[in-house]
């Protein structure tokens, strides 16, 4: 494998108790190194989105992690990230970067698209999501992608890749043979059965 694979962080879609939910963060970035942290709350206020962010994001800086909000970018700037993440049917790109300036992150989810991926490549995304390759439980998957489209991509184009949707420590290694730049991970990290560090550990062992 000529280039290395970081780990991507995604949330659970809901958090009841954040204090709890702070120390699980904590444990699992001093368990292994994390490039990224994306907020992604799914059926929760932007009060509470602002309330756990301003607890987690501390977390996630000192140990040297980017923190991205899924979504809602005009909350960005106000809560100190750095950067968002836009899908489709999200803030189009050029609307984001127009309010982040041009130092913010901006991710661009683009399904199993190329199409998409060039597009926001050109259009001055930071990096391109393409998934889900498996069956996930965080989201229905409407688009499955094959892990051809990382390959392609890793081949033809500067702008990195992040693979998503139901990465394991059983499977993160061939996304990361594929060209995956980065795996997003959520339940793999927030539901192993000896926690989230075993969980980031065990990813980052896969990745090796």
């Amino acid at each position: 494998m000529s280039h290395s694979c970081q780990l991507y962080l995604i949330t659970p879609p809901q958090i009841a108790d954040h204090a709890a939910f702070a120390r699980e963060l904590e444990a699992a970035l001093s368990a292994g190194p994390v490039a990224a942290l994306q907020i992604r709350l799914k059926d929760t206020s932007l009060d509470e989105i602002r309330s756990l962010s301003r607890l987690i994001a501390p977390i996630a800086h000192a140990h040297g992690v980017a923190v991205l909000m899924n979504d809602h970018v005009e909350l960005v700037r106000e809560l100190g990230l750095d950067g968002a993440h836009v899908g489709q049917s999200d803030m189009a790109l050029k609307d984001a970067r127009r309010l982040l300036g041009p130092e913010a992150m901006i991710g661009v989810t683009c399904h199993n698209s190329r199409h998409l991926g060039f597009a926001a490549s050109e259009g001055g995304a930071d990096y391109v999501a393409f998934g889900a390759f498996f069956p996930t439980s965080t989201k229905e998957v409407e688009h499955m992608a094959e892990p051809e489209v990382l390959t392609i991509w890793q081949e033809s184009m500067e702008v990195p890749c992040v693979a998503i949707g139901g990465i394991t420590a059983d499977n993160a290694a061939e996304m990361a043979a594929a060209g995956a730049d980065f795996i997003a991970v959520s339940g793999a990290v927030w539901n192993h059965k000896d926690g989230p560090a075993a969980g980031v550990k065990a990813l980052i062992g896969a990745l090796g």
